[in-house]
């Protein structure tokens, strides 16, 4: 797709009289019921967008396409390797599977603004699930598939679903992991009991289905399609709840109207992509990449989404994220940088790219957590395409920073920034007071309201929780992250607040210090975490996971990083110990678990976050710390 509006012009347009920029925006999209006026606020002094409008998501994604041409375009490509499954839906096939389920839904007593909970890994069955019940006007709840009793439960107890839909199981590269056993144990430890559970049989691991409780999938699919249920803008799409979460749950609202518009709007603007054209976007559905750039965003706009069930790696090998490209000619790639990283590690040469044909591939777009420079310099030269490091939370539903490629004028990518303020966004750094900072200082990351649409409304049934996104600086939602702005107006997003470390006086961003340690032509990938000193407050300690192949000894690496460090930060950064490790340990969605690494360092107690995707590393890592005595709980005397 050519670039059409200019950059500069939609951003100024879009701070200078937001309700008109956004209504002209959604003019783009069917509405049953017209909305009122843009812009309102409600109640509680919140913003609130399109409301008197009245449509359906599920219709946008799929009817809307059929009756316009793209019936026989493939709207999704499934691709899994771990279950040895290829298969295209067109929009037509598609369609007809979500308006029959969306019909068992109903008979089994599925209603507007009924909750409904799926437990699914990245499968088919699960994208008909989400349409289904934005259909019938059911708000969904996707937890990751395989996600610990506990933390299921809680969710359950949260949301109270009036059905849990799961598969019977799902598979990694070495192990088949049953979701019925994991189903029971949250339903025994929860108080809220669904009236039903729908489960998808998978032939590598059926379940038995329990008796007056359990419905198979398929049975569902037999019912008579029902129509898509117009909805207020206004009325909630579905519920996520964040990563890291425990205790309380804290779970992301998304309305119908506003998340269409946003999300639409980006697809042509931030990606440049036109209809008819494929996205492969590397993550799961059950985080908001996945909602927002596997299922909705591809589908509201008419692309063809790669739904991937795997691994950037071992599945077969770190060349699958190139096979999908060239498979299916996608336009864009969009993943994490830890992806890329993985590959990086076990491919560092590149050489598996060279295998396919990746002519189709105008970008690859990063999100999740900061791309450190050389990782973003490896992908850009392997690939020779642009690289897009982009910010955006679960809170907002898609990108605040971005190279908005589809618009005229953008400014160019460039490696450590997350780009600048997208059209609806007026991002600011903020000092400690509510100040704006010089341009090169670094400060708390804001954005002043309105929020354009696409971004939370509330938690769910959670109002207080919400303001406190609010509370701190009157007028701004507050982010959580630091960073800066230079004086072209490039944006650096450098980690959440609380990754900011305080070393004899001086403030240093640990995400500064891991851009050193990760240009080393040994580092595959790094953390640095922050840990307590009695003399200087705080000092840096660096975990580094070695590229395959490389036999450089622990004590030459440390050496030269400990030199690299000096030489480009200064002695005042006190970096004197690193720590070689088999892998760091994240979330399912990919971010290092920085606090909870310095937690184990420093000897405190914490608890294990339930989006972890490997507890038994922080065994290890425990066991190298004790090794090293790095930290206050290892190197004190006996």
């Amino acid at each position: 797709m050519q670039p059409t509006s200019s950059y500069a012009a939609a951003h100024a347009a879009s701070l200078a009289d937001p309700a008109a920029f956004w209504a002209a925006e959604a003019t783009r999209l069917p509405w049953d019921t017209p909305f009122a006026e843009a812009l309102s606020q409600d109640e509680n002094g919140t913003d609130r967008w399109f409301r008197g409008g009245e449509l359906n998501t599920s219709y946008l994604c799929l009817d809307y396409h059929v009756a316009h041409g793209r019936a026989d375009q493939p709207a999704l490509y499934y691709d899994s390797p771990v279950t040895r499954t290829r298969r295209a839906y067109t929009y037509a096939e598609l369609l007809e599977l979500t308006a029959r389920f969306a019909g068992g839904l109903r008979a089994l007593g599925v209603e507007l603004g009924d909750r409904v909970i799926i437990y699914m890994p990245n499968m088919p069955e699960a994208v008909v699930a989400m349409l289904a019940c934005a259909r019938l006007g059911a708000i969904h709840s996707v937890v990751f598939g395989g996600f610990a009793p506990h933390e299921l439960a809680v969710r359950i107890d949260d949301a109270r679903p009036k059905v849990l839909i799961c598969a019977s199981g799902g598979r990694e590269f070495d192990r088949v992991i049953p979701y019925l056993p994991l189903v029971a144990e949250a339903l025994a430890k929860a108080r809220h009991q669904p009236a039903r559970v729908v489960v998808s049989q998978r032939d590598f691991v059926p379940a038995e289905l329990l008796p007056g409780r359990d419905v198979d999938f398929l049975a569902l699919l037999q019912a008579a399609p029902v129509p898509a249920v117009p909805v207020p803008a206004t009325h909630p799409l579905y519920i996520l709840y964040t990563s890291g979460t425990t205790g309380r749950p804290k779970g992301v609202v998304r309305e119908h109207g506003g998340h269409a518009v946003a999300l639409h709007y980006s697809m042509r603007a931030i990606y440049g992509l036109a209809p008819g054209e494929t996205i492969f976007t590397g993550s799961d559905i059950g985080w908001a990449v996945g909602h927002s750039y596997i299922v909705y965003g591809p589908l509201l706009l008419g692309c063809s989404s790669v739904l991937y069930e795997g691994k950037p790696v071992r599945t077969p090998d770190a060349g699958t994220f190139w096979r999908l490209v060239a498979d299916y000619r996608a336009s864009v790639l969009f993943t994490a940088p830890t992806a890329i990283r993985a590959i990086k590690k076990e491919d560092p040469e590149g050489r598996l790219a060279q295998q396919y044909d990746l002519s189709s591939l105008r970008a690859l777009y990063v999100a999740g957590e900061r791309c450190d420079p050389a990782t973003y310099t490896w992908a850009a030269d392997l690939l020779g395409v642009p690289v897009v490091d982009h910010w955006w939370q679960t809170e907002s539903g898609w990108p605040m920073l971005a190279t908005a490629r589809g618009l005229a004028g953008a400014p160019a990518p460039r490696a450590g920034s997350a780009g600048h303020p997208v059209p609806g966004y007026d991002v600011q750094v903020l000092d400690e007071a509510g100040q704006p900072v010089p341009a090169g200082t670094t400060g708390l990351v804001a954005l002043r309201l309105p929020l354009p649409p696409g971004c939370f409304s509330t938690l769910w049934q959670d109002e207080e929780r919400y303001q406190d996104y609010l509370r701190p600086y009157p007028g701004y939602y507050l982010s959580g992250d630091g960073g800066y702005r230079d004086a072209e107006g490039y944006c650096y997003i450098m980690g959440r607040v609380d990754d900011v470390i305080n070393v004899a006086g001086h403030r240093l961003s640990t995400g500064e210090i891991e851009e050193i340690l990760a240009a080393h032509p040994a580092v595959a990938e790094c953390a640095v975490l922050g840990l307590a000193d009695p003399l200087k407050g705080q000092v840096p300690a660096g975990l580094v996971v070695l590229k395959d192949g490389q036999t450089i000894g622990e004590e030459q690496l440390e050496r030269e990083l400990v030199a690299a460090v000096r030489g480009q930060i200064g002695a005042l950064a006190c970096l004197r110990q690193v720590l070689v490790v088999a892998r760091l340990p994240k979330t399912r969605s990919g971010k290092i678990l920085r606090k909870t690494l310095r937690q184990l360092a420093d000897g405190e107690d914490f608890n294990l976050p339930a989006t972890i995707d490997d507890p038994l590393i922080l065994d290890e890592i425990r066991a190298g710390l004790v090794r090293r005595g790095v930290g206050q709980a290892f190197s004190a005397p006996s």
